[in-house]
């Protein structure tokens, strides 16, 4: 493996520096975007329950905000919940597009990952060319052992950039799909809790749920 780094020449560090990025964002993205950690089932009904019950004071809602990231887009509602719908809704639409940019968090490093590295690639490829001809233009086209350096460097460089930018772009499309869902899903359940504490649903979440 280092025989192949050392032959690609200074090209295959930035694109050994994305890689190693690339996989730390991945691990990281699969971790923090959980459905279970991101949009915790019954969290609607615990809250309505709380609310039913008279518990629901500052202190449950800070315990929600803290929680997870549905916590948070529930208990902007929560708090405006003595006032009329629209005000609730407004403020649920206010933090839901903080929560989505934060389940958006590294995806553009991700992307650009994918987009710079075969471009990295092609930049070895031209610089072990340049290399090829300026050995043709010294030497000839007599001696191979001397052309080989740089046509390796030309394919190793290409051959990384690709390696690295096609699962990146894999995962990058795989999360941002993800991050649109767990969207949806935050947005049904804020709905749901809204419709429920104003009186225009037919049953209660915990009844849902049952």
């Amino acid at each position: 493996m280092w025989e192949l780094v050392k032959s690609g020449g200074w090209i295959m560090l930035p694109i050994i520096l994305c890689s190693v990025v690339a996989l730390a964002i991945i691990l990281e993205r699969f971790w923090a975007l959980r459905g279970g950690r991101v949009c915790p089932r019954h969290l609607v009904a615990q809250a309505w329950n709380l609310a039913r019950q008279g518990q629901l004071d500052a202190k449950h809602i800070a315990s929600l905000r803290r929680n997870s990231h549905l916590g948070r887009v529930l208990a902007a509602g929560l708090v405006n919940r003595e006032h009329d719908r629209e005000v609730m809704k407004e403020s649920i639409e206010e933090v839901g597009r903080h929560v989505a940019m934060d389940l958006e968090r590294y995806l553009n490093s991700l992307g650009t990952i994918a987009a710079i590295t075969p471009l990295l690639g092609l930049l070895g490829t031209v610089v072990g060319m340049i290399k090829v001809f300026n050995t043709i233009t010294a030497l000839g086209v007599g001696n191979p052992a001397a052309l080989a350096g740089g046509i390796s460097e030309a394919l190793i460089t290409t051959a990384a950039g690709l390696t690295v930018a096609i699962p990146s772009l894999m995962f990058y499309r795989y999360f941002r799909g993800r991050v649109d869902a767990l969207v949806v899903t935050m947005e049904q359940e804020a709905l749901k809790m809204v419709e429920v504490l104003h009186g225009e649903r037919e049953r209660e979440p915990g009844e849902r749920e049952a």
